[in-house]
């Protein structure tokens, strides 16, 4: 009996060995039309990060770092034969018309265009997109589309050692009740809702963005300048927004970035610069007026 349940063990773990590695090898092609590698995400999604390295942008007197608010993204996810794409794609104003027409052209829809800060210099503009169809052809649509802006269209070099957190990333966590994770020098949290999200007949995976997103960049001192986005119901609106003004964190955008999900959510961005464990208090409040994962 024991030899039995040895040899179903080692079937069982051979057989998701295979599947990982077709599943890795099945978004190969869409990986070349983007000209960059995707990564696997645990909900089976495959994601592209397309971070503006190319832009130098200040907020609120600080120098924000590509992986802090200009992360494009796009998030493929199949569905039969065929694929989904989610993505946001970071835009300066004089990219947005031409960007956006090129994907137009290629039968991508355009979900949502707006801010995310405030008085940033240059101004950013953020377009969301949705396509389904090939993901070849998808991808290579994305791809031609952002060869109009000044996106930095090749895989990135070989990373650099990721850099130390100046903050106190346990305090942190333990006042988020979550664990983040440190992304070149950026501090993040990517917190689930508990409900599922659906979009027509997909169930929508957290990877594709219905995640709240809270990034800390260190400023100096134990401070760090916080943004990203709140993933809400209506009911959930306003009792967030009293608790981040509560904590002295500023609204800068409330907004959808779906067109026909369900439930239907809202997306609330943020910004604060301060004491980042007291930040990380006043997120906290506002993480708590939703239903979001413990």
């Amino acid at each position: 009996m024991r030899l039995r349940a040895l040899l179903i063990s080692f079937l069982l773990s051979l057989a998701m060995t295979q599947a990982v590695a077709q599943q890795s090898t099945s978004w190969k092609a869409v990986d070349d039309a983007m000209g960059r590698p995707g990564q696997d995400q645990p909900d089976g999604a495959h994601r592209f990060a397309m971070p503006r390295s190319d832009l130098k942008v200040t907020a609120g007197g600080v120098d924000i770092k590509a992986g802090f608010a200009l992360g494009s993204w796009a998030a493929f996810n199949k569905m039969g034969n065929q694929s989904e794409v989610m993505g946001d794609l970071v835009l300066t104003d004089s990219e947005v018309t031409p960007v956006m027409q090129k994907l137009v052209d290629s039968g991508i829809e355009i979900t949502a265009l707006h801010n995310h800060l405030l008085n940033e210099s240059p101004h950013i503009m953020y377009m969301h997109i949705r396509g389904h169809g090939d993901a070849v052809q998808l991808a290579s649509s994305i791809r031609g589309a952002l060869a109009l802006s000044k996106t930095p269209l090749a895989a990135p070099a070989a990373a650099a050692p990721t850099p130390d957190i100046d903050i106190d990333t346990k305090q942190i966590d333990s006042a988020l009740g979550h664990a983040g994770k440190n992304n070149n020098g950026i501090y993040q949290f990517s917190i689930p809702r508990t409900e599922k999200v659906m979009e027509g007949a997909m169930a929508v995976p957290n990877s594709m963005g219905v995640m709240t997103a809270l990034n800390f960049q260190p400023t100096g001192n134990g401070k760090a300048a916080i943004t990203g986005d709140f993933v809400l119901t209506a009911s959930e609106v306003n009792p967030v927004i009293k608790a981040l003004r509560q904590n002295g964190i500023a609204v800068t955008a409330l907004h959808s970035h779906m067109l026909d999900e369900q439930p239907r959510l809202y997306f609330m961005h943020f910004w604060a610069n301060d004491n980042a464990v007291k930040l990380a208090k006043g997120l906290r409040a506002a993480v708590d007026q939703t239903k979001s994962a413990k």
